[in-house]
């Protein structure tokens, strides 16, 4: 059972950036996709980035495009999320997650292993 421990997460204002990080246990973390989740105060959880096994195919919601930007050091059992420009509406516990497979989709089915999540606080 893998253990995806994330953090990074913290109060920013408007227009600022935050780097999450979420380090992976075991020994077969190059052998999958990864993604991160958000979830906002009474909304759903919404995947917004994914990466494949090597990094080299990444994926990302229309909400984040442009401003986020997912990538992984297989050398370190680690996942990125490099968030710029931030806004209010950003506001939401940060999640990753790993895929059930190497390639990378955006489609939340595709992802289990869960970690315990980092909140992300934008101020106006």
């Amino acid at each position: 059972q893998v253990q995806l421990v994330e953090s990074g997460g913290g109060l920013v204002q408007a227009g600022g950036s935050l780097r999450l990080s979420c380090a992976a246990s075991g020994r077969t973390f190059s052998d999958y996709a990864m993604g991160w989740f958000r979830q906002a105060p009474g909304k759903e959880r919404e995947l917004v980035a994914a990466i494949n096994w090597s990094g080299s195919s990444t994926k990302y919601a229309d909400s984040v495009k442009g401003r986020f930007t997912i990538s992984r050091d297989n050398a370190k059992n680690t996942v990125y999320l490099q968030m710029n420009s931030l806004k209010p509406e950003d506001t939401a516990v940060y999640y990753c997650a790993r895929g059930i497979s190497a390639t990378a989709g955006l489609v939340p089915g595709l992802f289990g292993s869960w970690g315990q999540g980092t909140h992300v606080t934008v101020s106006s």
